[in-house]
Order: structure tokens, then sequence, then C-alpha cells
């Protein structure tokens, strides 16, 4: 669990800083906080101007003496844990892992235990962190019921070098996706943005308010009665991109319980609903599996391919729904 620091921050208001509204100035002086939390401080009286509570409204004069105490979450040291991990390819830079469903990448909401950093920490001994402690040696993720391959830096020099890469899309991940429905072409690219959801902080949805460009690449593998297998590639990485924008399209992915794969009402035929069912008894979670990863490595500077086969959960329902009338 994550513990809590008492923390104190003075300051005595500068001619430069005069005028400036009192989040805004404490902010630029340096508190640490977020303009959230800093907003809540100063609503709440933790905020003192001259021995005195103010208001958001404040605006800070030259000589303005400035206190603020307030409690900050520190999270504990990260722990190694023998927990099995599914090595690809590993050597003195970098390790690749094929994740499998169930465990969490890094650790994140007061969860500090049980993810693949702990286990990677058991394996490596030690790992990168250029200041994050929380998710040393993570360059990308994977939803905790996502599986397939997942590349970590075992030292400074990869971690910077990749993180560039990755910010440059010059990292190229390949997913295999099973869909409900059809997207209607066998190859096309779903261009939408994606924000945080209002109405549930932890979804994403498509909406033009408080979102980010996103754009997705499919081409259809195999096309069955009531589903799709694809071929998925991401153009922009956010988060949970594949599984928004194919329920945007009217595809959620099969087995998803956040994005509509398992509600009945995906199936547009009634007829077609025990075959529905059949599916969802066979996989547990969202059928989506990072197959393909090209990189350049970055000791050698060579090119590296590496792929991995479907788990055994998205092959038995591709087996499934080939016996029931593929396309």
């Amino acid at each position: 669990m994550s513990q809590e620091e008492s923390k104190e921050f003075s300051r005595v208001v500068a001619e430069r800083q005069k005028g400036r509204r009192i989040d805004q100035y404490l902010i630029s002086a340096g508190v640490g906080l977020s303009r959230s939390l800093t907003q809540k401080l100063i609503n709440t009286g933790k905020v003192l101007v001259n021995n005195s509570p103010v208001k958001s409204s404040y605006r800070v004069k030259t000589g303005d003496e400035i206190n603020v105490q307030f409690q900050v979450h520190v999270a504990p040291q990260m722990q190694p844990e023998d927990i099995s991990l599914d090595i690809v390819h590993e050597d003195s830079e970098i390790i690749v892992v094929n994740k499998h469903k169930g465990i969490v990448v890094h650790p994140a909401r007061g969860n500090f235990q049980h993810t693949m950093v702990n286990a990677l920490l058991y394996h490596c001994g030690r790992l990168p962190t250029l200041g994050d402690k929380i998710r040393p040696g993570v360059l990308h993720r994977l939803d905790k019921d996502t599986t397939g391959l997942i590349i970590f830096a075992k030292t400074d020099n990869a971690l910077t070098f990749l993180s560039r890469a990755i910010e440059r899309r010059e990292v190229r991940k390949k997913y295999e996706v099973i869909c409900w429905n059809y997207p209607g072409l066998p190859e096309g690219v779903i261009e939408a943005p994606i924000g945080r959801s209002g109405l549930d902080r932890k979804k994403m949805i498509v909406t033009p308010l408080s979102s980010k460009l996103a754009t997705t690449k499919f081409s259809v593998r195999q096309r069955f009665r009531i589903a799709t297998h694809l071929s998925v590639s991401l153009i922009t990485g956010r988060t949970h991109q594949i599984r928004v924008h194919f329920k945007h399209v009217g595809c959620p992915i099969v087995g998803d319980k956040d994005y509509g794969g398992r509600s009945p009402g995906v199936i547009r035929k009634s007829e077609e609903l025990p075959y529905f069912k059949g599916v969802l008894e066979l996989i547990d979670r969202q059928a989506l599996h990072a197959a393909e990863l090209d990189f350049v490595h970055p000791g050698t500077k060579r090119k590296m391919h590496l792929e991995v086969s479907l788990p055994e959960d998205m092959q038995a329902v591709l087996t499934y729904l080939g016996k029931n009338s593929a396309r």
C-alpha cells in the first residue's frame, strides 16, 4: 500500500510574480502538485497567505508570505516477485516477453504487487528508472487481459533509445484480433479521436471533446458467420485504441467485457445467438493479441522482428467459428 508523507511549501512572492492567481503562482513556484490538487488545497483552506487562507481568485502581491502544508502519497519500494515469465528474447539491453492474460504490466491505482515489473525485477535484478520508480524498464503497455509481445529495457541506454523510437513511431506492433460482425471492407483505416469517458473514467470513447487523434489500420484474415479475424496495426497508440475503434464501427472485440464484446445485442440475427454463446464459453477476455514486433535494437542498431503464435483461447475460438459456417 502507498504511504503518506507530510510536506511543507513556503515562499515569499517576488516582484516578477505579482498579479498571478494563487494556483498559477504555486505551480510555477514548484509546489509539485497537479492543478486540480493545488485547487483542492486552496479550497480546503490549506494555502495560507500572510497566515490567512485565501480564495482561488486571489492574486499574489510582492512580499506575500505563502505557506502550504499537505500530505502526498509516496509509493512503496517495488519488490521483486518470483513470477513465471514467457521470455521470447533477452540480451544485455532488452527483454521481450510473451505476456499472458490476467497480469498487469506495471503498478497503478495503489496496486504495487504481482505485476510484470515485479517479475522482471526478480528475473533481472535491476531495471532502469530514469526517475520513474513505479514503471522501471517499461516502454509500452498491454491491457491486463491482452496477450502478446511486450518489450522492456534493461539499461538506461535502451530505455532512452527505445522511448524516443516509440515517440517517432519507429517501433511497429501488429495485433491479431477477432471481432464480432464484419468491418465492411477487406482492409481499411479507422480514424476517430479518442478521449476519456465522462461517465466512467476508466473507459475511453470516441469523442471530439478533450481527445487525441487516433488511427488504426486493419486487414481481414478470415471472415466467419458472426465474426471476423483481423490483422491490426496502430498508427497512434492511444489507451484502449483497438477496443474503442472497433466498438465504434459496430464490431466490438470478441469477449471484451468493457466495450460491448459480451453483449448479445451485438448479434444482428437472433438465430445466431447460440453461436455467440458458444464463442463466449471459450474465451473470458478480449480476443486481442500482440503478435508481431519490429524495432531497431538499442545496442547493435540492427532491425529485429519477433512474433508469437495465438494463445490457446483465441485458437479455440477460431476453430469453433470455422466449424460453424466459415465464409
